[in-house]
């Protein structure tokens, strides 16, 4: 008589090594950290070709004032002699730098002060994407940010971006609204006079007017006027006017 056949145990699965929970918060983290920058560079590329719609600040100004006066316009429908006025103004070493400009962060240093150091590329990354106010953490965020906008943008995209939602006046947004309030024109007619004024309101456009300047606006209008043509003969308008 046969003997029954015994069947052969399965030999037990091991069980993967169970993470500890410090293992576990770790992952955790840098899945998280990593989702953030994903979406982060998606809606940067995401808005290298289109209009960002709004931002904190215009929502909390809209919320103040009942409404704001903003209409955005290509480059193309901006007077080549705004955009060097902005840069004369704002950041005359505009083309020269990758978001940053080191010698002016260094003489803000020496002089024991901020002031000039900000860069047209970092005030549209603050702008579009942070929000206002002297605080550490936004100003981290934008340290991180602008390099990948400089990476992502081009100069002229940056600098569209910068004249259509910088603030001219209470509640005026972009240099097409701020064309229309100043001097009832559109911004591909404004004249040198008239880009060099609005330039030299910012960065305080509240405490300033382009149509009815004082003894500062007409000083510094003078100054950015002459300083938007030296950009253009010197080449430093080149990055955003090919």
């Amino acid at each position: 008589m046969a003997k029954p056949t015994q069947k052969k145990s399965k030999p037990k699965k091991k069980k993967p090594p169970q993470r500890s929970l410090r293992q576990r918060l770790r992952r955790i983290f840098w899945r998280s950290v990593s989702g953030v920058f994903l979406f982060t560079v998606a809606i940067v590329v995401l808005f290298a070709v289109f209009n960002p719609p709004t931002n904190f600040y215009m929502i909390s100004e809209g919320r103040r004032l009942g409404s704001i006066n903003q209409t955005w316009v290509p480059m193309e429908r901006i007077a080549p002699v705004m955009a060097r006025s902005a840069v004369a103004a704002e950041d005359a070493n505009y083309c020269y730098h990758w978001g940053f400009d080191l010698a002016a962060i260094k003489l803000a240093i020496a002089d024991g002060s901020s002031r000039g150091a900000s860069t047209i590329s970092q005030q549209t990354v603050k702008n579009v994407f942070l929000w206002h106010g002297r605080v550490w953490l936004r100003k981290a965020m934008e340290t991180a940010l602008t390099p990948l906008v400089e990476a992502l943008w081009s100069k002229r995209r940056i600098l569209e971006v910068y004249l259509n939602i910088a603030e001219f006046d209470e509640g005026v947004f972009g240099v097409e609204a701020a064309a229309q309030h100043y001097f009832g024109v559109t911004a591909a007619d404004l004249s040198a006079s008239q880009s060099a004024r609005l330039a030299a309101v910012l960065p305080s456009p509240k405490s300033r007017s382009a149509s009815k300047p004082g003894a500062y606006v007409k000083k510094r209008a003078a100054q950015v006027r002459d300083g938007a043509a030296t950009i253009s003969r010197d080449g430093r308008a080149a990055c955003f006017e090919s």
